[in-house]
């Protein structure tokens, strides 16, 4: 577990509310090739499909008509195969890409107003990135390439490093400081990585596939400890991801990519229990309902239940709404009454084995 956060590293502002959104993109277009504007132009026209655009126009669609929003607080998850457009999109936040056309609001600026040099500035102060190959510098030591932030906004020598020192005791690297990035593993470089891109305290982390490229156990581990640090400092992160089960993890939302375009957005159970196409379906099918689906998803209205002459033990187990599919489950087992589900106290559900079973059977992959 990552070590307590300092009183001054956390925003002495009050915390606000989590539907307030942070970032805002509409209608997206990210056309690569010398005639992308007309190559648009015939799609939005003549409805072109991404095959009929390379071979008319030589130009290749990255991302298609994209629109969303992440809020305050919230583990935003991008996700798709290789070539879905996920990591064209995400530097667009940004402004790496240029888009075709399309508009990007972060906190309320209008990134695409922006000239270079405001642009820098914002991006210096708002935004963090963390990208999947580490892009540490190999001349600087482990300290100096965390306060970077900080040294391009000209804080002063004493002020950043002492900032850094304190992101990488936060990263559990503070005894690493003095070391060069060839003398850590992996996952340690990548804890460097994170740590620069919070040591200017910014209001988005736009984090690009950081944890594909370790080893499986080092992944979970670094999940775990993101989790932990994003509870703390309730950044608005963009996740961008391949990995399914990455997603569910850690993502609060998640939207799925194909061929540059958004298919479906949406918490992990909305996800898994209601894809929006056969593609979204096949996509989801191995996954594991046990800890995505929750037990408001799976009960019965109390009212319906007591109108088909359902009777409850006065004795019936109770759950929140919240719980798991897998503690659904091992209470069945445990006893075959009906399962009462608590919303605030008030009860608002019930669960029998019958429904418990439908969902484990409807999330396996069987005709």
């Amino acid at each position: 577990m990552m070590v307590e956060l300092t009183e001054n590293l956390v925003s002495s502002e009050p915390q606000r509310d989590n539907s307030e959104t942070v970032i805002e993109i509409s209608n997206v277009w990210k056309i690569f090739g010398d005639n992308a504007e007309a190559a648009l132009r015939a799609i939005q026209n003549d409805g072109l499909s991404k095959a009929d655009v390379l071979a008319q126009y030589n130009a290749v669609v990255g991302v298609a008509d994209v629109s969303l929003c992440a809020n305050r607080g919230e583990i935003f998850c991008v996700m798709g195969l290789s070539g879905s457009g996920k990591s064209t999109l995400v530097r667009h936040f940004n402004r790496l890409l240029e888009p075709t056309t399309g508009r990007i609001f972060i906190e309320g600026t209008d990134v695409m107003a922006l000239g270079q040099s405001e642009l820098q500035k914002f991006r210096n102060r708002k935004i963090g990135m963390v990208f999947q190959n580490f892009a540490l510098l190999p001349h600087r030591s482990v300290l100096d390439n965390v306060a970077m932030p900080l040294e391009i906004r000209q804080v002063n020598k004493n002020d950043r490093l002492r900032q850094a020192a304190k992101i990488l005791d936060i990263v559990e690297l503070g005894a690493w400081g003095n070391k060069f990035a060839h003398e850590l593993s992996g996952g340690m470089q990548q804890r460097v990585g994170l740590a620069r891109a919070l040591a200017a305290d910014p209001d988005v982390l736009l984090m690009d596939e950081p944890f594909s490229a370790l080893d499986p156990l080092i992944r979970r581990q670094l999940q775990d400890e993101f989790l932990g640090l994003s509870q703390i400092l309730k950044k608005t992160t963009v996740f961008i991801t391949h990995d399914l089960d990455e997603a569910v993890r850690i993502g609060d939302r998640i939207a799925i990519m194909r061929d540059g375009r958004v298919v479906q957005i949406g918490s992990a159970e909305e996800i898994v229990m209601n894809p929006a196409d056969d593609y979204v379906a096949d996509f989801v099918a191995g996954i594991s309902r046990l800890k995505v689906v929750r037990a408001h998803a799976v009960m019965q209205p109390l009212v319906k239940h007591k109108s088909g002459g359902g009777k409850i033990p006065k004795n019936a187990p109770r759950v929140n709404e919240s719980e798991a599919l897998s503690m659904l489950i091992h209470l069945a087992i445990d006893d075959d009454s009906p399962i009462l589900v608590e919303d605030g106290g008030v009860d608002v559900g019930v669960i029998t084995r019958r429904d418990i079973l439908r969902t484990v059977i409807e999330g396996t992959e069987v005709s």
